[in-house]
């Protein structure tokens, strides 16, 4: 298994010989020790990436051979995805049934998405006023940024990596990422899938370290003109800050969030049921709760809200807990230890202040009777914790005030029959996405990214793109 910087197409130590041990959550054992970051590596890595945009054989070759080698890559992944899928448990606590199928199942569709963008990315011809008709041409060129850095979490280390790295690479753009530093070990196998597949030197560097060092010095790095970063709201609006600062960076931002879901007293009961908790690993304990777009709080019609509570709870305590290689195991260990406990510390302060705790607390929790002002109802957990709350029948406009009564904006859901109902509920919602009696459904092809503190800027679809390209305007006079 890969444990050294990627940096120039090579596995390099890093300055000093740095090293860290990186942590199996299932038994808090260490895996390897993995290549520790230094200010000196991002600076190879950045005067790398330039080197091979600028003067290497990336920056001049045609768009549809870059597509040739984003499809290869893609082979190879799928080749090794069951090994992929292994470290991704090993390495994160995922279950390894879900790692195959969207950690790195996905991860490979988004490579092959858009592999087949790269050579359909067009300008426009416009009509401009002019003194003399037909002695104009302007035209549009949609050109690749340059040195892109993108910094990714640790929920989902190789799918986060597919989602910004295929769009910026099928861009033309290189790239100097940095995984998240407690889940390194997919990032670093997919480097080395790079270099079979014969991607040029310097097209694609993996950098594991340290937020507050590699990912500060990429932010305030001269010759990076775009950072696309997933994680935190406050990490978000820090990276923000110092893009600004230094060369006015391009940036996007895909950070928390607090998803509401609204579940209507007609709705299709067994469907909601089997959806929202975890079967088929669907909304709120999907990837153990460590899920961008869980549904971190359910608004549920006061006439559904007993039978709807019971039902879960009964779906809840048949959830098998355990080892993610277990191919039987429903639910694996939260990522870290760390985040382990103020998951706990979390549902202390539900407690505290008043919510009825239904089951769990130490372990995949359901709240019921939580109030708009309490900190379980407005703060996100980023873990397998159900906050439901109850609304008055038929009060529509009151739920929605209710939902859209935070600083977030990325997801948001509702189940019901009613067609008219659930058009005039998702227009109204203020999230970047709406699932209608559905949940968690994303595809390679729809854009996703959120709205207010939840952030700006798309991953996926053909908006991805458009985050690694800039516009260039020419006007000729004949």
């Amino acid at each position: 298994m890969p444990h050294q910087l990627f940096i120039n197409g090579e596995f390099v130590d890093a300055e000093g010989g740095k090293t860290y041990k990186t942590i199996n959550p299932t038994n808090g054992e260490p895996i390897c020790d993995v290549s520790l970051a230094q200010i000196l590596d991002v600076e190879k890595a950045v005067a790398a990436a330039k080197e091979a945009f600028v003067e290497g054989e990336w920056g001049k070759m045609n768009p549809r051979d870059k597509g040739r080698l984003i499809f290869k890559l893609a082979d190879l992944m799928e080749q090794h995805q069951e090994e992929l899928a292994t470290i991704e448990a090993i390495d994160s606590g995922a279950v390894y049934t879900l790692a195959l199928k969207t950690h790195v199942g996905m991860s490979i569709q988004t490579f092959r998405y858009f592999a087949g963008w790269c050579d359909k990315i067009q300008g426009c011809t416009i009509p401009i006023n002019q003194a003399r008709p037909n002695h104009n041409l302007t035209f549009t060129k949609k050109e690749p940024i340059g040195v892109c850095a993108i910094v990714i979490p640790w929920n989902y280390p190789l799918m986060m990596l597919a989602w910004k790295t295929a769009a910026c690479l099928a861009a033309g753009n290189t790239v100097v990422l940095k995984p998240a530093q407690v889940t390194p070990l997919t990032a670093l196998k997919f480097a080395e899938l790079t270099a079979r597949a014969g991607f040029p030197k310097g097209v694609i560097n993996i950098l594991p370290g340290s937020g507050s060092l590699v990912g500060q010095r990429l932010s305030d790095h001269p010759d990076v003109r775009k950072l696309g970063f997933t994680g935190s709201t406050e990490i978000g609006k820090q990276i923000m800050k110092s893009c600004a600062v230094s060369n006015v960076k391009k940036v996007s931002l895909e950070l928390g969030g607090k998803s509401p879901l609204i579940i209507f007293s007609d709705c299709d009961l067994d469907k909601a049921v089997r959806m929202v908790p975890f079967m088929h690993h669907i909304s709120v304990f999907f990837n153990k709760g460590e899920n961008c777009i869980a549904a971190g709080r359910l608004f549920i019609e006061e006439s559904l809200h007993d039978t709807f509570v019971h039902r879960v709870v009964e779906e809840v305590k048949k959830m098998k807990i355990g080892d993610p290689l277990d191919r039987s195991t429903d639910h694996g260990p939260q990522n870290h230890k760390a985040h382990l406990d103020k998951l706990v510390e979390y549902c202390e302060k539900g407690v505290k202040e008043g919510a009825k705790l239904v089951c769990g607390g130490k372990q995949p929790t359901v709240f019921t009777g939580v109030q708009d002002h309490m900190f379980i109802a407005i703060e996100e957990s980023f873990g397998p914790v159900m906050i439901i709350s109850k609304f008055k029948d038929g009060d529509v406009d009151g739920v929605l005030q209710r939902a859209n009564a935070t600083e977030y904006g990325l997801a948001s859901g509702v189940f019901t029959r009613d067609i008219s109902k659930a058009l005039y509920v998702s227009e109204r919602l203020q999230a970047g996405t709406v699932f209608v009696n559905t949940y968690n459904k994303t595809d390679v092809a729809a854009p996703f990214g959120g709205f207010k503190q939840s952030g700006f800027g798309k991953d996926l679809g053909q908006e991805a793109l458009n985050e690694y390209l800039k516009t260039k305007a020419v006007t000729i006079e004949y």
